[in-house]
């Protein structure tokens, strides 16, 4: 694909993002008032290493769930978030409203370096389709 055209599905995509991202919504209980990027810990027993759970709300997307302070901090993180969650998230660039993904709190700091080293050296990347360096990251 010529460069040309990779900066306009570039800035396309980004555009609605943009747009997602102002149009998110936030959800209430009738009980008590939560907000949707808040993360559930699976269980108040277990160690601080165990897993949360993560809401998907409208806009949302890996890198922006892994930058949340209450998550990893880092956006370069999101690799973490979709291998947790591989047999949901087919596609990185794809997640939906509703979806309940698993935060790992237990990844080695090997796994962090390769998540991390996967989300800047990733490559061009499509909507909808699952990218080889997505599978090669997967696999291991």
């Amino acid at each position: 694909m010529k460069l040309k055209q990779r900066i306009v599905k570039a800035a396309a995509f980004f555009a609605v993002l943009a747009f997602l991202g102002g149009c998110a919504t936030t959800e209430t209980t009738p009980k008590e008032e939560t907000k949707t990027d808040e993360v559930a810990p699976t269980s108040s027993a277990k160690a601080e290493s165990a897993d949360d759970t993560y809401n998907v709300v409208r806009g949302d997307h890996l890198w922006g769930i892994s930058s949340k302070p209450r998550i990893y901090g880092n956006p370069y993180q999101w690799p973490l978030i979709y291998k947790a969650n591989s047999d949901q998230i087919k596609d990185a660039d794809l997640i939906h409203p509703g979806q309940a993904l698993t935060i790992s709190r237990g990844a080695s700091s090997a796994d962090v370096d390769a998540a991390v080293q996967h989300a800047k050296n990733r490559g061009a990347w499509t909507i909808g389709v699952t990218e080889k360096s997505d599978e090669r990251y997967l696999s291991r």
